[in-house]
């Protein structure tokens, strides 16, 4: 099983945008794990501004998980590092990785999807964005790479 990173839009508004005519809706990145028939194993996600709780059924799809609002059966950071090298938690740590990136090598990992390259980090200058990359040579064995990519415009 792959898995992918997809968009969720929530139904709550980020402070920033709560005055505007047309509102626009929050959205956070979450990564789930494929079928061989390219269906997504559905899991429950929180959102990470207001705390609600989404069924994700589908890629960018989710359902609004009615009742308890508790995070004690949704899979956490602390679930993922928990199986993974210390030297790699550090390193995804020290880049405030969301966990979604967490879950992502943690899927590398379990399937040995060894040279696999994650954004670790990026950040936007005029036309350019520098992205910093994890490179997964194994499961002990991690390489960090930068690259600068021209943003297309039109």
């Amino acid at each position: 099983m792959a898995g992918e990173k997809h968009l969720i839009q929530c139904h709550c508004v980020l402070p920033q945008y709560r005055n505007m005519v047309d509102p626009l809706f929050h959205k956070f990145v979450v990564f789930s794990k494929v079928n061989n028939d390219g269906s997504i194993i559905q899991k429950l996600c929180k959102c990470n501004n207001c705390g609600v709780i989404h069924k994700i059924v589908d890629f960018c799809k989710s359902e609004i998980s009615g009742g308890k609002d508790s995070s004690e059966g949704i899979f956490s950071i602390r679930d993922v590092r928990s199986g993974m090298d210390e030297k790699l938690c550090e390193i995804l740590d020290s880049h405030d990785c969301d966990l979604a990136t967490w879950e992502q090598i943690d899927d590398i990992l379990e399937n040995q999807e060894w040279n696999s390259k994650v954004v670790i980090s990026k950040q936007s200058l005029d036309d350019s964005t520098q992205v910093k990359l994890l490179v997964v040579r194994s499961s002990d064995k991690f390489k960090i790479e930068a690259e600068l990519r021209q943003d297309d415009i039109g």
